[in-house]
């Protein structure tokens, strides 16, 4: 377990210096983490089904689901910077081998909400939906598949 802590917080190779004193003196505590991990990751499961769900919803209901959707992946995706903080997320996710998937991640939350509240065009907000979840599966199995292969 502490080898986990150690690689999801970014120890596990580093020299330690005064700058990464100070940085985990003023950092959350593993357990504060996984709190955070933990209710950031539900909500943003939980918008993503509150959006499924108001999808229904006569006249705005495909607004409402592409707004809640988006927001529910993003938390989803946020919710990692608290196991590992943000500026290591930041330069996990455009590592070279990740470039493409979190360039195509960010493009797509990106166009979702540009198709919905300055096109409006409901048709386009939901092809980006799926290209959304393709691009999050893709990254995903991609990510995977680089940890078990090295």
């Amino acid at each position: 377990m502490d080898n986990l802590k150690k690689v999801l917080s970014g120890q596990d190779s580093e020299d330690r210096g005064g700058l990464s004193e100070v940085t985990e003196a003023a950092s959350l505590s593993w357990g504060t983490r996984i709190k955070g991990f933990i209710a950031c990751f539900a909500a943003g499961v939980l918008c993503s089904l509150l959006g499924t769900l108001l999808l229904w919803v006569p006249r705005k209901g495909l607004f409402l689901f592409v707004v809640f959707y988006t927001l529910g992946n993003i938390a989803s995706i946020g919710s990692t910077i608290f196991l590992m903080g943000p500026v290591r997320q930041l330069k996990r996710m455009f590592e070279p081998t990740r470039l493409i998937a979190t360039i195509l991640v960010l493009l797509c939350f990106a166009l979702t909400l540009c198709s919905v509240f300055w096109w409006n065009n409901k048709g386009l907000a939901l092809i980006f939906c799926i290209l959304q979840s393709l691009a999050l599966t893709w990254d995903a199995v991609k990510k995977c598949f680089t940890v078990f292969l090295a």
